[in-house]
């Protein structure tokens, strides 16, 4: 079993303390596809510190899209090893980039220990309640087969399990009222939604 810190990246102070608090064994840290000058210096810094004793891998994600933000984080937490303990850092980066982690955490809320946020300037480690989004496995089935400007019985004729119109109006009301779905001319995913059918 090993201790996975994934970290956003901007500066390295929180990196650090993270590093030596939960005694870290490999570090995935997310830096933007678009070049960045300060993430790259402090990527590099890491490194130079801390690649000999452990495993440091960069992972890139987009600056401002927190829907392809949180897929690939997501893909990244799947990836992990399941027996492995996974620290979320979300403290240094653009603001996307760690809402973007924090949703990815709530996602796979079940293969996550920790999520740290760390006052930088008092050295504090303030941990995160683990959020889920709570959907059921009806609604999660709702969500991954609506696609733009469907109509309710187009989804009908989708789904798997078939459930009566009563169901699906009652499932869809839900996930209108939580943010996930739009439903205007047809049922669209809000980005809510597309986070989380992930």
């Amino acid at each position: 079993m090993a201790n996975v810190l994934i970290s956003t990246i901007y500066s390295v102070e929180s990196i650090v303390l993270a590093i030596t608090r939960f005694s870290i064994d490999r570090v995935f840290l997310l830096i933007s596809d678009e070049y960045d000058e300060t993430q790259q210096k402090a990527l590099k810094q890491i490194e130079d510190n801390y690649a000999k004793v452990i495993e440091v891998k960069e992972k890139k994600i987009p600056l401002y899209d927190i829907v392809s933000i949180t897929e690939k984080c997501v893909e990244l937490i799947d990836a992990i090893s399941s027996t492995d303990r996974i620290i979320i850092n979300i403290t240094p980066a653009r603001k996307t980039q760690s809402i973007g982690l924090l949703y990815a955490a709530y996602k796979r809320a079940k293969l996550v220990d920790k999520i740290i946020y760390i006052c930088e300037d008092r050295k504090e480690v303030i941990v995160l309640p683990i959020l889920e989004f709570s959907i059921t496995e009806t609604q999660q089935q709702i969500l991954e087969n609506i696609r733009p400007d469907m109509t309710l019985n187009e989804l009908s004729s989708k789904l798997k399990n078939k459930q009566s119109k009563a169901m699906l109006y009652k499932n869809i009301k839900e996930l209108k009222e939580k943010g996930y779905i739009d439903y205007g001319k047809g049922l669209t995913l809000t980005d809510a939604g597309k986070i989380a059918r992930l």
